[in-house]
């Protein structure tokens, strides 16, 4: 009998390279193409999320290690520490409630709106892309915990982004350090607004269509703006650590470092805002016809020879 051979011979690995690839290509099309790749993908994720948190076991042994055996000195001055950091915000949070009575008071003078604490849910990494080019991550929060697309994600220093795809149990966040994101941003010092985009860098986004007679100086923070109603107002982005103006263009170059720690953080809060309320289309007509109204009463005691004032006002 003929001896059986101790590797077996199939085709050649430049056929199955073509054909993976061929399938990929396939996939990636669909996936561009048809919405309906974003249920197949939502089921993948819930098998892939047991991976995820068999992958990320190896870290928090790591994590619970550390703190098993490390220095009683080290802990000892960890805690020391702790406590001055618990003095400095218990002084810092007297002072705040004096100074939330005194904006309460303010509002009620002015007629503001009473801005209400936003509910928010904790949210623990998974998994950081290694795309050079995309800046993303994966948390453990689902729609089985609440999260939805578009909703802001902070770390304790900052704003982080916003959530792109949701699964069952994990959900994919677009940093803002990544070139497809912007925002409205406005200036924490004088209110003045602009647009931040990422650049693909973790360190760093451009400030967009800055005048050079814009006063925006180097140390500004640039907090959300509210506007478009994606994110609250008043979080942090980024603090501006350059401005270049050159003569010859209307613009100035701007660039800010973001103050969330993007490549560090490992926990982050969902935020949960309310929706704005827009006034209903009934309360712009009547504010329209009141206005068409009144300019046409306006010309006619100003012309009252006038024939045309007469004529209706589509």
């Amino acid at each position: 009998m003929p001896i059986k051979p101790l590797f077996s011979h199939g085709p050649l690995p430049g056929y199955r390279l073509f054909f993976c690839v061929l399938i990929a290509s396939a996939l990636m099309f669909a996936d561009q193409r048809f919405t309906r790749m974003e249920n197949v993908r939502a089921q993948m994720s819930v098998v892939v999320a047991p991976i995820q948190w068999v992958v990320g076991v190896p870290s928090r042994l790591l994590d619970w290690g550390s703190l098993a055996f490390s220095d009683q000195q080290a802990l000892v001055d960890e805690n020391q520490r702790l406590r001055e950091q618990i003095l400095t915000l218990s002084h810092r949070g007297q002072q705040m409630a004096n100074l939330t009575k005194e904006n309460a008071e303010l509002r009620r003078l002015l007629g503001a709106a009473q801005q209400r604490d936003i509910p928010f849910m904790t949210a623990e990494l998974l998994s950081l892309d290694n795309d050079p080019f995309s800046h993303q991550m994966v948390v453990d929060r689902g729609h089985r915990h609440g999260a939805y697309v578009g909703q802001p994600v902070i770390d304790a220093t900052g704003l982080v982004g916003q959530v792109t795809a949701v699964s069952t149990y994990s959900s994919r966040v677009l940093l803002v350090a990544d070139a497809s994101h912007a925002l409205p941003v406005q200036v924490n010092r004088n209110g003045l607004r602009f647009i931040v985009q990422g650049t693909g860098r973790y360190g760093r986004v451009n400030v967009l269509h800055v005048p050079n007679t814009a006063d925006i100086r180097e140390g500004d923070l640039l907090t959300t703006s509210g506007l478009a109603g994606r994110f609250p107002p008043g979080y942090p982005v980024a603090r501006v650590t350059k401005v270049a103006h050159d003569p010859g263009q209307p613009f100035a170059q701007v660039t800010a470092e973001p103050t969330a720690q993007l490549k560090r953080s490992r926990y982050f809060l969902l935020l949960s805002p309310p929706p704005q309320k827009l006034p209903d289309e009934q309360y712009w007509d009547d504010s329209l016809r009141v206005s068409v109204d009144a300019l046409r009463s306006a010309h006619q005691v100003a012309n009252p020879d006038d024939e045309s004032s007469s004529q209706e006002v589509p």
